[in-house]
């Protein structure tokens, strides 16, 4: 039947009893399948993660200014990276980015969960902000 109308005979369930097989064009079936990957490939959701940086004497117009790029990040979707960079002595300052990391935090309360408090990693204080679902 299959040679009749010039289409191929494929078998879909061999392990079935009697095996069940369908008379369909192959070369369109595989075409559609792959669109179909496709399709739900590209519905997947990427997280981004964004970085934010900064001294342990950071001045309150580069906090602002920072903060706004956050709430930018965030209201976007990206996952964010917040840190206080420790150069050479400044590391005797580890109270003071702390109470900055938590102040960003608060700030981004509305915008963002805090996922991980504030955590010295070598020369590297960190928090990790999640965008709040929408």
């Amino acid at each position: 039947m299959a040679e009749e109308m010039d289409l191929d005979l494929v078998e879909i369930s061999p392990n079935a009893s009697p095996p069940v097989c369908k008379i369909i064009d192959y070369k369109k079936f595989l075409y559609e399948q792959k669109r179909k990957q496709k399709e739900l490939k590209s519905k997947q959701v990427k997280v981004v993660l964004k970085e934010i940086r900064f001294g342990p004497n950071t001045d309150e117009h580069d906090f602002q200014f920072k903060l706004k790029h956050a709430t930018k990040f965030l209201s976007e979707g990206a996952k964010l990276k917040a840190f206080v960079f420790f150069k050479g002595r400044s590391i005797i300052y580890k109270d003071r980015g702390e109470i900055l990391l938590l102040k960003f935090a608060q700030e981004l309360e509305d915008y963002g969960l805090l996922e991980k408090m504030p955590e010295l990693q070598g020369k590297k204080m960190t928090i990790i902000i999640n965008p709040k679902k929408k």
